[in-house]
């Protein structure tokens, strides 16, 4: 599997794409992704310092259960996902792809 296999594409929602600042008034960077539920933090960071050439500090991940659906009388299940949420480090660049 190769990074721009892990990095599926990024969550971008009004609460991922919130900025926040630290306590020296510093914005804090974090990205939010979609990744393959068999990776894990190790390989996101890699992944992450590969495609978009960053200084990753953290990553924290979460897994979704998909939800329960119906379609009639009909049962199924949307698939399952995990999402990365990637913090870089100060001195790194910002990812473009998030600028608006």
């Amino acid at each position: 599997m190769n990074s721009y296999d892990i990095v599926k594409r990024p969550i971008i929602t009004e609460k991922s794409m919130k900025v926040e600042y630290d306590r020296e008034g510093n914005e804090i960077k974090k990205y939010t992704f979609e990744v393959p539920k068999t990776v894990n933090k190790i390989e996101i960071k890699y992944a992450v310092e590969e495609v978009f050439g960053v200084k990753v500090a953290a990553v924290n991940t979460m897994n979704y259960e998909g939800k329960l659906k119906r379609m009639g009388r009909y049962e199924g299940r949307r698939a399952s996902w995990k999402k990365a949420i990637v913090t870089l480090k100060p001195d790194s660049k910002t990812i473009e792809f998030f600028d608006m």
